[in-house]
C-alpha cells in the first residue's frame, strides 16, 4: 500500500516539475500495475509489440527479425513497456530508468522475476549517464510529456545512440486529443463522487480519506503532465534533434474516450465493486474500438484528435 501524500508534499512540490515527478511516481509504484491493468502476459506482450512494430515498421513476431543488443528505456516505470519488448525477442539485455527510485526498484524487480537481462539506474532524462554510442534501442512509453526540456532530452537519445540505431517513444498525448479525454475523466469524477453520496450507493464509495488521496495525486499529475504534441510538432522535434527517417503515427480516438472515464471511474468505486466480469467486458468494449478507430476512423478523423502519439527515428 502506498503511503499517502501529505498536502504539505503536494505543495513544496508544485512548482517543481522534477520533484512532483519522483514523489508522484514513487507514490504510485506499489499499485502502478493494478491501477492501469499493467501485466506481463500475452495481453500486454501484444500490446507493447504492436505499439512497436506500428510506429517502426519492425514486428519481432516476423520472420527475418534481428533483436536489438542494448536497449534502454527512459521513464520506464515499473517496466511495462521495455520488459514487454523484451519478451516479445525486441531487445536482448535491457535498461530500465526513471526519475523515481521507486518505479526502478519494481521495474528491476518485474525484469528478475521474469527472467530477463535487466539493469536498472535512477536517471534524468535530459541527462543520460550512459556512454556515446553504446545503445541499440531507446524507447518510452508516456514519458516525453513529462521531461521538461523534451529537445535537449532527445538530442540525449541520439547521443547514446549507436549509428543507424532507433528510438521509439509511444504513448504521447495529443493537444486535442488530451483536451477531449481529460474533460470526460474530470466529468466522470465529479458524477461518480457526487451520485455515491446518496444513501442507497454509498457502499460504491470509497473511504473519504481514499478519495483525498486521489485528489492530492491530481493535483501533483497536474504538474507532472507538462506538454502535449501535435503530431507535426512531435516529427519537427525529432528531425530538429538530428534524427532521420522520422516517423509520427497517432491511434486511440473512440478507445481512449471509453478509456479515461472508465479509469476514472474504477479510482472513484471501491476495488471490490468491481470484479472481473466487469474488468473482461471493459477490456473488450476497449479492444472493439481499437479496431474500430484503426480500420475505419484513422482515414476519417484528423490525427491530431486521436489521443495517442507514437514517434520513431533512426541516427544517421
Amino acid at each position: 500500500m502506498s503511503k499517502p501524500l501529505s498536502q504539505a508534499e503536494v505543495d513544496a512540490a508544485r512548482n517543481d516539475p522534477k520533484q512532483a515527478n519522483i514523489l508522484y511516481h514513487d507514490w504510485e509504484a506499489a499499485t502502478y500495475d493494478d491501477k492501469w491493468s499493467i501485466s506481463y502476459d500475452e495481453r500486454s506482450i501484444a500490446y507493447a509489440t504492436g505499439r512497436f512494430a506500428k510506429v517502426a515498421g519492425q514486428d519481432p513476431r516476423l520472420p527475418g527479425f534481428t533483436p536489438y543488443d542494448q536497449a534502454l528505456e527512459i521513464g520506464s516505470g515499473t517496466g511495462f513497456f521495455l520488459l514487454n519488448l523484451m519478451q516479445a525477442g525486441v531487445a536482448r539485455h535491457g535498461h530500465v530508468t526513471d526519475l523515481s527510485p521507486g518505479m526502478v526498484e519494481v521495474a528491476v524487480r518485474n525484469g528478475t522475476r521474469l527472467g530477463l537481462s535487466v539493469e536498472g539506474k535512477v536517471v534524468d532524462g535530459e541527462s543520460l549517464p550512459y556512454d556515446d554510442n553504446s545503445m541499440d534501442l531507446v524507447v518510452g512509453h508516456a514519458i516525453l510529456h513529462h521531461i521538461p526540456d523534451v529537445a535537449t532530452s532527445l538530442r540525449e537519445v541520439l547521443r547514446v545512440l549507436r549509428p543507424g540505431g532507433r528510438f521509439v517513444f509511444a504513448g504521447e498525448p495529443t493537444k486535442h486529443g488530451d483536451f477531449l479525454a481529460r474533460r470526460l475523466s474530470r466529468a466522470t469524477w465529479w458524477a461518480t463522487t457526487t451520485v455515491t453520496k446518496l444513501p442507497l450507493l454509498r457502499g460504491w464509495r470509497r473511504p473519504q480519506v481514499e478519495l483525498d488521496d486521489s485528489s492530492r495525486a491530481a493535483q501533483l499529475e497536474a504538474v507532472v503532465d507538462l506538454h502535449t504534441f501535435a503530431p507535426d510538432e512531435l516529427r519537427r522535434l525529432a528531425i530538429v534533434a538530428g534524427a532521420t527517417d522520422v516517423d509520427v503515427v497517432t491511434e486511440e480516438f473512440t478507445a481512449a474516450m471509453l478509456g479515461w472515464p472508465v479509469r476514472t471511474f474504477e479510482a472513484a468505486v471501491p476495488r471490490e465493486k468491481l470484479g472481473p466480469q466487469w474488468a473482461f467486458a471493459a477490456m473488450r468494449a476497449w479492444s472493439g474500438l481499437t479496431v474500430l478507430d484503426d480500420r475505419l476512423l484513422r482515414h476519417v478523423v484528423p490525427e491530431g484528435l486521436f489521443y495517442n502519439a507514437l514517434v520513431t527515428g533512426l541516427k544517421p
